[in-house]
């Protein structure tokens, strides 16, 4: 019989692509989970996990091996919530910025969503600002997304930097007035960057404006100009431009604010599960 500690360990290996990560997100010591790969390994009696210096990623034994053992992990989680005496039920309306689903998202809600099957969570993505805007109107029960410094909003879930990304920092440089490739207003990123460059007196022009960061990422790797984005959401085939190059931009803030009169113990729940999944990454 399969054990479901090991192949929690092996989802969340999959998922975060680092023993190191999956360690960090399950609460366990990287080399218990290296056991728990291990031990599964030798019990299915086939290699499921490549290792090389960059990243874990599965063998064909391991692709197959996924969704059975997600089906499993998820029945369990019904399970679960089946006879917890006070299993959280209603609905919840959560509202995540553009960025954060594409690089921590999975991480943060597939817990969530196993442990709380009674619970119907419905998901916007879009703009900070336009999130904001929603939850005003009543739309949104609770927002994780940016605020910039010195906006009281929100509960602090933690502080980033912004950078100046490019495919060829030089050529972009010296290509006349810089080249911005942005989401469009009410965009907190966009609206830092021209400060940052109007404070500056540097001459600049719109290439590219995207509601979507997939549409912006493929902008900037084609080399069409620069990007702005928090360092750690940094898509990859771009280079951060070095300090000194551009003007220093001012850091964000990733908050969570709950509506009023939304339902208290499921935004409470999901604010805790999501503060202390983001921090536990960001840690590892």
């Amino acid at each position: 019989m399969l054990d479901l500690s090991q192949l929690r360990s092996f989802v969340a290996v999959e998922q975060m692509g680092s023993f190191t990560l999956a360690a960090e997100r399950l609460g366990l010591g990287q080399s218990t989970v290296s056991q728990h790969i291990q031990r599964l390994e030798a019990a299915l009696g086939r290699r499921l996990l490549a290792r090389d210096t960059h990243k874990v990623m599965l063998t064909g034994d391991g692709e197959a091996l996924l969704s059975h053992a997600r089906a499993m992990l998820s029945i369990e989680g019904q399970v679960q919530s089946l006879f917890k005496s006070h299993s959280l039920r209603g609905s919840l309306r959560l509202g995540v910025s553009e960025d954060f689903v594409t690089s921590q998202l999975p991480a943060v809600l597939e817990d969530f969503v196993r442990s709380h099957r009674s619970v119907d969570l419905e998901l916007t993505v879009a703009l900070s600002g336009v999130l904001y805007e929603m939850q005003d109107n009543g739309e949104i029960d609770l927002v994780l997304a940016k605020r910039r410094l010195g906006d009281a909003r929100g509960k602090l879930v933690y502080r980033e930097p912004l950078v100046w990304l490019a495919r060829d920092p030089e050529r972009v440089l010296a290509s006349g007035p810089l080249p911005l490739i942005a989401f469009p207003p009410p965009s907190v990123t966009r609206v830092i960057a021209l400060e940052a460059l109007g404070r500056n007196g540097v001459p600049w022009r719109i290439v590219c404006t995207c509601g979507s960061l997939s549409g912006l990422t493929a902008a900037a790797r084609a080399g069409m100009g620069v990007l702005v984005q928090p360092r750690s959401m940094a898509p990859s085939g771009l280079k951060e431009i070095p300090a000194g190059k551009l003007p220093v931009l001012e850091d964000v803030e990733f908050v969570l604010v709950p509506r009023k009169g939304a339902d208290q113990a499921l935004v409470s729940a999901l604010s805790e599960d999501i503060l202390q999944k983001v921090r536990g990454l960001r840690s590892a």
